[in-house]
């Protein structure tokens, strides 16, 4: 009876034994993964905090590199060699005056006209000093003409300026005007057709009959 009771006290203190021995890692068990989890989300909160503040930084920096520095595309400039103005509705693109480097004694005036207006537009040009000829050129609504791109023929699309006395390397005054709007005064770059862009746009030496 005494063997049977210390085995069944010994069971029972075994099994108590084993009880709190389970028992025991179980708070320290949530304990670590609160503190996991509480860790973990802070880590979280961290990396979307930093995300957030990159993100502000690119923007504001990308920002202000328009305020900072002139934007290139917001101003208007020669993409050749030649000059621009504008009178009234018209604007008057990449002008130049391509001479015979040989004889100079014409000049061709090569130019891009910009009607924006709604009706025709008659435009002078006069070049040199106020006692040359005044060519007078039409401008349809809307349209975009370009001048002197074919020197050889017997167009009306061509201006030259006959007695010539510009060098290639010089300026030439040439005056754009219509109507009652201020003319403008531009001074041209003279070339010649040493380069191989320039050279188709050499002007004759007798010029054709004009259309």
């Amino acid at each position: 009876m005494r063997h049977m009771l210390r085995f069944a006290f010994a069971r029972l203190s075994a099994r108590a034994h084993t009880l709190n021995s389970n028992s025991i890692p179980l708070p320290h068990t949530a304990h670590s993964q609160a503190e996991r989890n509480d860790l973990e989300g802070h880590s979280v909160k961290a990396r979307v905090a930093a995300s957030i503040a990159l993100a502000l930084a690119v923007a504001f920096g990308t920002a202000g590199c328009g305020f900072i520095a002139p934007q290139a595309t917001t101003k208007h400039y020669d993409a050749s060699d030649g000059v621009s103005g504008n009178v009234g509705q018209i604007d008057v693109r990449n002008a130049i005056i391509i001479t015979d480097a040989k004889d100079g004694t014409v000049g061709n005036l090569v130019v891009t006209l910009v009607n924006n207006d709604s009706k025709s537009i008659d435009l002078s040009i006069q070049g040199g000093d106020q006692s040359a000829a005044t060519a007078q050129v039409t401008v349809k609504p809307g349209q975009v003409k370009q001048l002197g791109s074919h020197p050889q023929s017997s167009s009306s699309s061509n201006v030259f300026f006959a007695n010539f006395d510009g060098k290639p390397g010089s300026l030439y005054n040439v005056f754009f005007q219509y109507g009652d709007e201020t003319g403008v005064n531009l001074k041209v770059p003279v070339l010649d057709g040493a380069l191989p862009e320039y050279r188709d746009l050499v002007p004759p030496t007798i010029l054709p009959a004009t259309k």
